[in-house]
């Protein structure tokens, strides 16, 4: 089969690689779409990062297909099955698979990043524990979104934002204005988001926001303080994994309130903790995402994700590269590019 496999930094290639075989306790996954991520792009420009070093993984993690194949011990699936796989692949015997923050498992394996091969081929095989059946009523398109949605929605649970209060998010990319949707649909009252790409900002109001401002035109953070009267918002949203956006989004973070850091970071950033400490800011991270695929299932299949606003683009597995992920590095009116093998899907 056909599969786009990493090989270094601005290296990916698509290459003939051996069919997966399916063990007793897997099934097998005819790929129909796999969205382009915002760590595949940290790869493809600095990598490996998540990637272990030597290894030519096959990339991609938010994908939908259908199975066509199941190991002998499998009960609760048939081929045919439309479905969508959680990339994390647990231990389930480390202390934080235990006690069930299997999202930041000490022996990670994640499809399509580490060891794993994953979405971006024709086929893939997964331990059923990992597969989830979606609903007739959504597509592979929408089901595709479903990993992303997962983040923004295990960042809002995981923050101590509230019903009705003022947020920011720093960084409209896919992530980004997929938070914005959810944050509207969990009901803040002011939702405002910094972007520097024009096209990016005119989404993010068309997603929800109730406010945008371009950080190369004016003071973020004197603007955020402007639009709260005086105040802060509760919690900012980091999506962006630059200084900038690090600095401006803890200083816009009223008293007592929280910063949230959802992006990956291809540098390191400094500051001053005292600017936390003296207000009693909080710092918080929060990665990928545990025991919640289920009702992002249902959040998606409800209709909350608005999928016309995010997925721009959708393009063969044989351009990926030119298409795909130079496509998303360099037209800034890209968000969501969505790859599939099957010639039929496009």
């Amino acid at each position: 089969m056909k599969a786009a496999k990493f090989y270094g930094a601005r290296d990916i290639r698509v290459v003939d690689t051996p069919n997966p075989e399916t063990k007793s306790n897997e099934v097998k996954v005819a790929i129909e779409w796999c969205g382009i991520c915002g760590s595949d792009m940290h790869e493809y420009l600095a990598g490996p990062m998540v990637i272990p070093s030597g290894t030519n993984v096959t990339m991609g993690h938010e994908f939908s297909g259908v199975i066509v194949e199941i190991g002998e011990d499998v009960t609760n699936f048939v081929i045919g099955d439309r479905v969508v796989i959680e990339p994390i692949v647990p231990c389930w015997t480390c202390n934080s698979c235990k006690t069930g923050n299997y999202n930041v498992c000490e022996k990670p394996q994640f499809f399509g990043l580490i060891l794993n091969d994953g979405g971006f081929g024709e086929y893939i095989v997964a331990p059923v524990d990992r597969v989830y059946k979606i609903p007739d009523t959504m597509n592979f398109e929408q089901a595709a979104l479903v990993e992303p949605v997962a983040v923004v929605t295990q960042a809002i649970r995981s923050s101590q934002y509230k019903f009705g209060d003022a947020v920011a998010v720093f960084g409209a990319g896919p992530i980004g204005l997929l938070l914005i949707q959810a944050l509207k649909a969990a009901g803040a009252s002011k939702i405002i988001a910094v972007e520097v790409s024009d096209h990016r900002r005119e989404v993010a109001l068309k997603s929800g926001a109730t406010h945008t401002i371009n950080p190369m035109e004016s003071n973020p953070v004197e603007t955020i303080f402007g639009v709260t009267n005086g105040k802060g918002v509760d919690v900012s949203f980091e999506c962006a994994g630059v200084q900038p956006t690090f600095e401006a989004a803890l200083n816009s973070v009223k008293f007592n309130g929280e910063l949230k850091v959802i992006s990956l970071w291809e540098k390191p950033v400094t500051f001053n903790p005292n600017v936390a400490m003296m207000t009693n800011k909080k710092i918080s991270t929060t990665m990928t995402y545990s025991n919640i695929y289920p009702e992002v299932i249902e959040l998606v299949n409800q209709g909350i994700i608005k999928e016309d606003l995010i997925i721009t683009k959708k393009i063969h597995l044989d351009d990926i590269v030119e298409e795909g992920f130079e496509a998303v590095l360099n037209d800034r009116s890209q968000v969501k590019i969505l790859v599939t093998p099957k010639r039929s899907n496009l």
